[in-house]
């Protein structure tokens, strides 16, 4: 058997219609061209390994995290099995008050938000369980999961946010007196 590669117009043809019937794009197809992630599907395709499939399901119907002194004042439930991979049907929300500079408090937010469906802090947990999961995108912002509303020792209200610092993902918080700009969105399921 010929082990020298040859790839010929009708193999690179019968290649890209494979991978647009499998949905591939190009950024597809040059990130499967990087590294060892050819290496790693050979043995798939020689019939000597098999594709586990990874769902990240999470529990959005369970109590959320509380830290010593808090309670939850409000805590908006999405079912049991949130799948994250199906998440891409997540926005990153700003009120029109967050928008070109200007600043809205949290209590007149939280207002706004109160018939969206805003992700509660499990999402947020579950993120910094798995930063790999963390869209690019969101390095540079604080986003905040307003799907639960706290209460600090001192009675005051706040929400959690999920933020980059000190070379790695974290969680935050701030509180409803406070302002929101426009590095501060919202997560919300996308309607």
């Amino acid at each position: 058997m010929d082990t020298e590669l040859m790839l010929d117009v009708g193999q690179a043809n019968e290649f890209k219609l494979a991978c647009r019937r499998a949905g591939y794009t190009n950024a597809d197809i040059k990130k499967m061209c990087e590294g060892s992630v050819l290496a790693q599907v050979l043995p798939v395709v020689r019939g000597n390994g098999e594709v586990t499939v990874v769902r990240h399901l999470i529990d959005c119907d369970a109590d959320p995290f509380t830290r010593d002194g808090w309670r939850v004042e409000e805590h908006k439930k999405h079912g049991r099995e949130f799948d994250w991979d199906e998440g891409k049907k997540i926005n990153l929300y700003l009120s029109q008050n967050q928008q070109d500079g200007k600043v809205i408090r949290g209590n007149k937010l939280r207002t706004e938000l109160s018939k969206k469906a805003a992700l509660n802090a499990n999402v947020l947990d579950y993120l910094l369980a798995h930063p790999d999961l963390i869209p690019e995108g969101w390095n540079g912002k604080a986003i905040f999961f307003w799907g639960t509303i706290y209460r600090y020792s001192d009675g005051d209200l706040c929400v959690r946010c999920l933020c980059f610092g000190g070379g790695r993902w974290r969680w935050d918080d701030d509180w409803l007196g406070g302002g929101w700009g426009d590095l501060d969105p919202a997560a919300l399921l996308a309607s």
